[in-house]
């Protein structure tokens, strides 16, 4: 990959779901990439998929979120890059189960993935792209940080601090040349539902299937969105309509009918 790219996008947990199809989107659109994530095999067979497809450069760089050395290492590379246009926080994970009877490590866990690894990594990209006047920095976020469900209460709070963070962000920057977005897609298949923690559950079957969005479609619509200048984005007209009915106070009773559907 060649630093002096005119555009060059870092997307962290990009082996699978969204992180992904940003990296197909990018790649289609002449980004030179850096993927990160913690599964090598994933990231790689990614890389060479997008190469083979795409006149464009991709470098790996393998890294679990979770841990400070590792963490260390992306910022440091953020930093390094005299040609990062773009950053994508979406490196994230769920847990299922009431807070008091879930593990504090990964809690723990996934507010230093969620929420530590997007400050910092965010603070390390800032300098170079307000002294650059151009750059987009985009957290992912989740419907859940507006509709908060029993069960998933860290998730929750972790994704309700990016969308505060990326709104106050927004303000701070404003006429610097930089764009902040946060994304809050809804049900989205990918691989979310598939990790350890839902093994023993069967969302897909449980949620409607109109409730639930490519990841291609979401990604294809923050990046439209990014031309409007909003910071919030919301991808589908259901996710949308969700979101309206949590600002207007019935966040609880959605939450109980989605609970109602989810596995115990």
């Amino acid at each position: 990959m060649h630093e002096a790219a005119v555009k060059t996008a870092l997307i962290t947990g990009a082996s699978s779901g969204i992180g992904a199809a940003y990296a197909h989107e990018l790649a289609a659109q002449g980004y030179d990439l850096i993927l990160v994530a913690r599964r090598a095999d994933r990231l790689q067979a990614l890389a060479s998929e997008i190469r083979q497809d795409h006149d464009t450069g991709v470098e790996v760089l393998v890294g679990d979120l979770t841990r400070p050395l590792d963490m260390e290492r992306v910022e440091e590379r953020i930093a390094k890059c005299k040609a990062l246009t773009l950053l994508i926080n979406n490196a994230g994970f769920g847990i299922r189960g009431m807070f008091i009877e879930t593990d504090m490590n990964k809690n723990l866990n996934m507010i230093m993935v969620h929420v530590v690894a997007s400050m910092r990594f965010t603070r390390a990209a800032l300098p170079g792209m307000i002294a650059r006047r151009h750059g987009i920095i985009i957290n992912i976020s989740s419907l859940a940080a507006l509709i908060p469900l029993p069960g998933h209460a860290t998730y929750c709070a972790t994704k309700a601090y990016l969308i505060t963070f990326s709104k106050t962000l927004a303000a701070e920057l404003k006429g610097r040349g930089v764009k902040i977005q946060v994304l809050c897609p809804g049900f989205t298949t990918t691989g979310f539902h598939d990790s350890a923690e839902y093994q023993a559950t069967d969302v897909r079957a449980k949620i409607p299937k109109a409730l639930w969005m490519r990841a291609d479609a979401v990604v294809k619509e923050s990046l439209r969105t990014l031309k409007g200048g909003k910071v919030l984005c919301v991808p589908g007209v259901r996710n949308r309509l969700m979101a309206a009915g949590g600002r207007l106070g019935l966040a609880p009773l959605m939450a109980n009918i989605l609970m109602a559907r989810l596995p115990k």
